[in-house]
């Protein structure tokens, strides 16, 4: 199985595609997608929808894990990244690939074993499930690993709620 996960963002959108080989986790590919405040918003969001239709078109995952909003205090942090994931799931639903999201909670108690864990933690533990000589930089695709291995271990026990109304 191969699973693309998704850190949604406009300025930073991280991901990260970690494929299962017997029960070890191999990282294929990770890093961001960025994009420059002087960019038009549209030009932004269609950057986003360009670059991971390329990465789903190449690597061919058979699932995309995508990390959901959490509240801030930022309207429109929340309204940006929103738009963000709303690319991000076109992509997946245009090349008709099964899609799970995960709340941040989720993605550290899966990766870590405790979903108050610290950011520094998850990166830890994402660097030794994944067995990577150094940490996973920028943090935007550590998280990203991590919410692919979220995906994998969620849909591994046949409980991840895929949005076809599909358990994986």
């Amino acid at each position: 199985m191969i699973a693309l996960g998704i850190d949604p963002g406009t300025a930073i959108c991280g991901y990260g595609l970690v494929e299962t080989q017997g029960s070890k986790l191999k990282p294929l590919t990770y890093g961001v997608i960025e994009t420059t405040p002087d960019m038009e918003g549209a030009m932004r969001l269609r950057k986003i929808h360009q670059e991971i239709d390329l990465l789903i078109k190449q690597y061919k995952p058979d699932i995309m894990g995508v990390e959901q909003l959490f509240m801030n205090k930022n309207v429109r942090t929340v309204m940006a990244v929103g738009q963000a994931r709303g690319v991000i799931l076109l992509a997946a639903a245009q090349n008709e690939l099964k899609l799970a999201e995960f709340t941040p909670l989720q993605v550290k108690q899966a990766v870590t074993g405790y979903g108050k864990a610290t950011k520094e933690q998850v990166i830890y533990m994402t660097q030794r499930l994944l067995n990577l000589p150094s940490k996973p930089h920028p943090d935007d695709a550590a998280d990203a690993l991590a919410v692919a291995i979220c995906t994998i271990h969620c849909g591994s026990i046949n409980r991840v709620r895929i949005t076809n109304d599909r358990l994986c």
